[in-house]
This record gives structure tokens, C-alpha cells and sequence, in this order.
């Protein structure tokens, strides 16, 4: 079974997201995210980017937040992509 999670923006909407990958370095845990969706329709219209996060902790409550520096998001984003490209096609551009 898919580890599904849902992430809610800063406007209340729910989005849902697999979880393909995790990854822990010393810089911290980070998540693979790939979209998923009810409607078929939207699905293959979705561009299949992979969103990567960070996994903090707060109050003993896990969250997720976007990795604002370009250097950390390049070196996870890149480790992701090694483990990954096995098994999906990944367009590294």
C-alpha cells in the first residue's frame, strides 16, 4: 500500500502526495512527494514532478516544510534522483 500524506497550504486547501523515498542526512530527513489525485484526468495532466520537503518536529508533531536553500534543495534533489531513476523515468533538466 502506498504511504499516502496530505499537506495543507497556507489558504486551508488539502493536497495528497505518495511518498516514494525518504532520505536522512546530517543536514536532516527529507521526503520524496508525488501528487496523487482522484480524477484520472487530472493525474495525466499533472506535470509528475516530484516535490521534496524537509521533516521537522515541533511539540513532538511531525511537519513538513519547503527547503529554501538552493544549495541543500540541489544536493537532496540530487541524491533523490540517484536512488529514483531506477525505477522511474526522470527528466533531470
Amino acid at each position: 500500500n502506498p504511504d499516502i500524506v496530505t499537506l495543507t497550504d497556507d489558504e486551508g486547501k488539502e493536497y495528497s502526495f505518495e511518498v516514494l523515498d525518504a532520505i536522512e542526512t546530517d543536514m536532516g530527513r527529507y521526503l520524496a512527494l508525488l501528487p496523487t489525485y482522484d480524477d484520472p484526468k487530472k493525474m495525466l495532466e499533472d506535470s509528475g514532478e516530484l516535490v521534496i520537503v524537509k521533516v521537522g518536529e515541533e511539540d513532538g508533531e511531525e511537519y513538513f516544510y519547503e527547503i529554501e536553500d538552493d544549495d541543500e534543495y540541489e544536493t537532496i534533489a540530487d541524491a533523490f534522483i540517484d536512488r529514483l531513476e531506477d525505477y522511474f523515468e526522470i527528466d533531470n533538466k
